[in-house]
């Protein structure tokens, strides 16, 4: 084991499984962050050496208590301080000389108060990084994990290995997460809050957790985000987890962008920080919420399916028509199937349920329904529908005939057995609020509403995937388009040209025209019909710098004479007509999170119907044929009612191809192949545009 794996070991270690935790800053009154955290210690049942720093006494709380860092009887594997602001910074370097290695700063009114506060916090990180130390926060609510409890505020559930670990960048959010999730039957693990993250990030903590996760991490892991300074390293560490076997979904906050730059591409224009956070998001394999409540209802689902659905096909079983309707219409919304259960199965069921109910799917067991009704029928589906059926959804009201902790409890016992997932929905949250927060307390969960519940269970099954990059290496020559790159700028069209020639990308005959006598020439070349375009204008629609069905060399002169009075216009370009569906293929770079790769439709409706999806570069062969696959307008693409399609082989190719290029010259700012033309194999890059950063 090297020094650097060795250290990151021994930084998880103590922030996660501290052996000994110092407080400083400890106090009797636990109405104070000091007196509660420690309290919380305590209560928790801590079983390390916990000591703590405090003038004032021998003890506080009951630990033994010194004046000074320096008087400890050991150097603590963590310290938590929890004093004021002003103190902090001499603690701090109190610590770094008696060698703590790792500390979590709970205090507040740092950076996230004023420019003087910064200031401290840049102070911290220089000592920090200088002394070696692992520093959490300042302005930090702490961490829960399953050795000790050190949070100071807000509910303090019992923590349990292998239950739910939760990362985030506001402390407040942990608390409401929890007070929710707890109420509905989760449990949690590890528990932490980064703080304001001026050395320790969520990007940097997810690092240090992915590495150790096989020693505590959780098969579920939420996760709250207001900034992601290194996106690239958070898409490496989410991967490696994500592969690992962890589910992760994640909320980010501040993701959209009222004051989008104006950019001179489609693709540019479209690319919002909103539409960065999808693609980091769909690249990692994280499936992405926007709410609490949605977190937490994934959070139900996965744990229900153990991780993974097997198949899409559902059994509903309700004691309230309507509702069943309602889930069924949003199941197959979201990609579900409600399959008519078999003849037999139907006509077992059928002899414990009055002749008026349906057993056909949903099985509608009317509100005289009874508990040992529901225990046989979840027994049944699970005899006769167990290669049919992927998971049960068993929705109970209170009608108020019987009690329905009888059948609650039945659901409970049937859930811990079943081969069949099931999840219940237990919509009578007031009438039935004492039996629910027991079904909750012993380890159950469930949902209160069942489209939230469809909605969820859609997200989990659109989980993204993640591909393992390719080994097969598309050759092409590097050397001569790291020349044309090198003139960086907006390049002109010949070069735009050659690269994609470079890239065998197909490219319809063509002549550049600069003066009369290459109008001729065009003619000749090409032949009629043929189209004509302004060079030089961004949007050669706009300004009516695109004409086509040119069918004489008459009209083509006069043409001519007309484009290249365009304001902006240099040249002008002559085309051999191609007919078929229009694409596009676009590219922009975000300075911090790489290349995002754009497909959709293209020519007019790029802007008009909006119909596109991104990824971020590099892509495999799978990512590209997804991204082609999953725009609104693919039967377009593919070819209806008599229609040509285009070659979705080849489409995947031109996809694969940007992105090896971008990958190879990250120079690259913009690209826009608008559009890309043509039928079945024919497809030709009849326009574009590639941008190059300065250096």
């Amino acid at each position: 084991m090297d020094t650097e794996v060795k250290g990151s070991f021994l930084q998880y270690k103590a922030l996660f499984m501290p052996d000994s935790i110092v407080i400083v800053g400890a106090s009797e009154d636990t109405n104070k962050p000091g007196g509660k955290i420690l309290k919380n210690i305590i209560d928790h049942r801590y079983e390390g050496r916990l000591m703590v720093v405090n003038p004032k006494g021998n003890k506080v709380l009951g630990i033994d208590s010194y004046p000074s860092l320096k008087e400890l009887p050991e150097i603590p594997e963590l310290a938590i301080i929890v004093v004021p602001a002003k103190a902090v910074i001499a603690v701090f370097e109190e610590m770094a000389e008696i060698g703590v290695k790792a500390v979590i700063i709970i205090s507040a009114g740092f950076g996230e108060k004023d420019k003087e506060g910064k200031k401290k916090e840049a102070h911290l990180l220089k000592i920090a990084n200088e002394n070696g130390i692992i520093m959490i926060g300042p302005n930090c609510s702490g961490f829960m994990t399953p050795y000790y409890s050190g949070k100071f505020a807000g509910i303090m559930p019992e923590t349990k290995p292998g239950a739910i670990d939760l990362i985030s960048g506001s402390g407040a959010f942990v608390d409401l997460v929890m007070e929710q999730a707890v109420s509905r039957g989760l449990s949690f693990s590890n528990v932490v809050n980064v703080g304001n993250s001026v050395q320790i990030g969520i990007e940097d903590l997810i690092g240090l957790y992915g590495e150790h996760y096989e020693i505590g991490g959780a098969p579920i892991l939420m996760m709250y985000i207001e900034s992601l300074k290194k996106p690239r390293e958070f898409l490496s560490h989410t991967k490696r987890l994500v592969e690992k076997g962890c589910s992760i979904i994640a909320i980010k906050s501040g993701a959209t962008d009222a004051g989008v730059r104006a950019a001179i591409s489609h693709t540019g224009a479209m690319a919002n920080n909103d539409t960065v956070v999808d693609t980091l998001f769909k690249k990692a394999g994280i499936i992405r919420a926007e709410s609490k409540i949605e977190m937490i209802d994934i959070a139900c689902v996965l744990k229900a399916i153990r991780g993974k659905f097997k198949g899409n096909h559902v059994c509903v079983i309700t004691d309230a028509g309507g509702p069943g309707v309602i889930i069924t219409d949003e199941l197959e919304r979201q990609g579900f199937k409600v399959p008519v259960l078999r003849e037999d199965t139907q006509n077992i069921i059928g002899k414990i349920l009055p002749p008026e109910c349906s057993v056909l799917n949903p099985i509608d067991c009317f509100p005289s329904r009874t508990a040992t009704q529901i225990k046989e029928i979840l027994k049944i589906l699970n005899e006769e529908e167990k290669d049919n059926i992927d998971v049960i959804v068993v929705m109970i009201a209170n009608p108020g005939f019987f009690d329905n902790k009888k059948i609650y409890d039945e659901i409970a016992i049937a859930i811990k057995y079943s081969t069949i997932p099931i999840i219940p929905v237990f919509s009578s949250v007031t009438t039935c609020h004492r039996p629910l927060m027991e079904f909750a307390s012993q380890g159950n969960f469930y949902f209160f509403d069942e489209v939230n519940l469809a909605k969820a269970m859609g997200k989990v099954l659109r989980k993204p995937k993640i591909y393992k990059k390719s080994n097969e290496v598309f050759h092409y020559d590097k050397n001569a388009v790291k020349d044309i790159i090198d003139k960086r700028g907006i390049l002109s069209f010949s070069d735009v040209s050659k690269i994609l020639g470079y890239l065998r990308f197909k490219m319809p005959l063509q002549v550049y025209m600069t003066s009369k006598k290459d109008v001729y020439s065009a003619c000749e070349k090409i032949g009629f019909p043929m189209v004509m375009k302004a060079i030089g204008p961004i949007h050669k629609t706009e300004t009516n710098g695109v004409r086509v069905g040119i069918d004489s060399q008459e009209k083509a002169l006069s043409i001519w004479e007309e484009l290249i009075k365009i304001e902006g216009a240099i040249a002008v370009l002559a085309q051999q007509l191609v007919v078929g569906n229009e694409i596009i293929i676009g590219c922009k770079r975000d300075d911090t999170s790489g290349h995002l790769i754009m497909f959709g439709l293209g020519g007019i409706y790029t802007e008009a119907l909006k119909d596109m999806v991104f990824n971020m570069a590099p892509l495999t062969k799978e990512e590209a044929y997804d991204m082609i696959t999953n725009i609104r307008g693919f039967s377009l693409i593919k070819g209806i009612r008599g229609q040509k399609g285009m070659s979705i082989e080849i489409l995947t190719d031109y996809l694969v191809r940007i992105g090896r290029l971008v990958e190879d010259f990250p120079d690259i700012s913009e690209i826009d192949i608008n559009p890309i033309k043509g039928e079945g194999d024919d497809l030709y890059a009849v326009d574009a545009r590639i941008v190059i950063s300065p250096q």
